[in-house]
């Protein structure tokens, strides 16, 4: 899909007005009178609405945006969002399957052959000029930027020199702006709690545009390691996870595991385009409405995690930094170290680690490893969190990454990510306070900054 390199004719789609809870017909295109029919339905919007994600058995964008149109997104409203960009003419269908016994719907993506080379630059223009409403704007441009930054990284290579080619090309366009479509019509773009199981990326290998390469395949490792994700075993020895998948879970998720509290509205089935023998080839989605809640109604999330402790005056201080990001890496939900005054006035370390039950002897076996400790105290504590959502705000032609929580449905925290916002700043020569002012007024719902610039003519747009 990626190689790397030595331009409206309908009202903007993806109105959250309209959420549609019934399922569209599978076999034939989805009517003005059911999309209607569906969006009276109703179904969980906003920060009360809840997401969950099953990728047990593998991830491509084909199949996430067939199991959301499966759990009850407007197929014409993403036919209507995908029409708006300025590429070939590209058909969408959705028709009923069968995996293992299982009905699924299996998204039919018909594209003209085309010899045209996009960068990162054209895409995100393409999007941009689709007049397409911002937080879905926001959220293609967050996924596409997610996917380019891993192919550039395993590469070697700029940004820049990052291009799709052919109709891998239009197949990303589509599975990427589709389901910021498909998510904005279920009302799940401004939803906290949107968890993501953990992935299936299967092993072997896979021929690609660079040769055969390795399953899983780099692009995606990188992808789901810089995102947090964790990988579930599997027995196919075949790609589950492909790059663009990847990206879509890590920019979907806001949290990682099991099911969060939720009372359920519908359940989506996408099928991938194969039928292996050996498994059934889809991924489920989940919607409903957030049940966390607290004595006086107001939601947050509480979940057990256990604490693991120990105290430590033999390493070298430059390891820590390395230490407490390999164990956030691999899943823990926080890290850090408190200086302590231990026996005989020595001077050391408390290390800290919250995890999920799921990775607390992947986080020992970290621990004992790294430091040479003898031992750890491990404990069980019980955290809550406000929900929170991830968004990327459009900055020029890159965009910024902000994380946002909500006490109830009140709006009490925005904070834009400081490694995004000095890389734009940098870029658009601009002091990075400014851009972090600029993002967190606009990502609030504040309107424009009160100053002119990249952020001004991008959401605005």
């Amino acid at each position: 899909m990626w190689t790397t390199a030595s331009a409206p004719a309908s009202p903007p789609p993806g109105s959250p007005a309209a959420r549609p809870a019934a399922r569209p017909r599978m076999t034939e295109p989805l009517t003005t009178a059911e999309a209607a029919e569906a969006a009276e339905a109703g179904a969980a919007t906003g920060p009360g609405a809840a997401l969950w994600v099953d990728p047990s058995n593998g991830a491509a964008g084909d199949m996430l945006l067939a199991a959301l149109l499966d759990a009850g997104a407007s197929l014409a409203a993403v036919r209507q969002g995908v029409a708006r960009l300025a590429v070939e003419p590209v058909a969408l269908e959705l028709e009923a399957v069968r995996r293992h016994g299982l009905r699924a719907a299996r998204l039919i993506v018909t594209a003209p052959d085309s010899g045209t080379h996009r960068d990162l630059a054209a895409v995100t223009a393409i999007i941009a000029r689709a007049a397409l409403p911002p937080a879905v704007h926001a959220f293609a441009v967050s996924a596409f930027n997610t996917l380019a930054r891993a192919e550039a990284r395993v590469h070697g290579v700029p940004l820049a020199d990052i291009h799709f080619h052919e109709v891998g090309a239009l197949d990303a366009v589509v599975d990427l702006v589709g389901c910021a479509l498909a998510l904005a019509d279920l009302g799940l773009l401004d939803a906290p709690a949107r968890v993501v199981g953990p992935v299936a990326v299967g092993s072997g290998t896979v021929r690609t545009g660079h040769g055969p390469m390795p399953v899983p395949v780099p692009a995606v490792l990188e992808i789901l390691s810089g995102a947090g994700a964790p990988i579930a075993a599997h027995p196919a020895a075949m790609e589950l996870c492909t790059p663009s998948g990847a990206a879509l879970l890590a920019t979907i998720a806001t949290s990682w595991g099991p099911p969060p509290a939720l009372v359920p509205h519908s359940v989506g089935v996408g099928a991938g385009t194969k039928d292996p023998p050996g498994h059934p080839n889809i991924l489920r989605v989940l919607v409903g409405t957030s049940a966390d809640r607290d004595a006086d109604g107001t939601p947050w999330l509480g979940e057990p995690l256990h604490r693991v402790d120990t105290t430590i005056d033999d390493v070298d201080p430059r390891v820590w930094p390395d230490l407490l990001e390999q164990l956030r890496a691999v899943g823990a939900a926080d890290a850090w170290c408190t200086p302590v005054l231990m026996r005989k006035g020595r001077p050391g370390q408390l290390l800290s680690v919250l995890t999920a039950p799921a990775q607390l002897d992947l986080v020992c076996r970290l621990v004992f490893t790294y430091t040479g400790t003898l031992g750890v105290r491990v404990s069980t504590v019980q955290r809550r969190r406000l929900r929170r959502d991830q968004i990327a705000m459009p900055y020029g032609d890159a965009a910024v990454r902000v994380k946002r929580g909500y006490l109830g449905d009140r709006l009490v925290s925005v904070q834009p990510e400081y490694d995004d916002a000095l890389a734009v700043a940098q870029r658009a020569d601009v002091p990075v306070a400014r851009v972090l002012d600029e993002v967190r007024a606009v990502a609030r719902g504040a309107g424009p900054p009160p100053e002119a610039g990249p952020l001004s003519e991008a959401t605005t747009a």
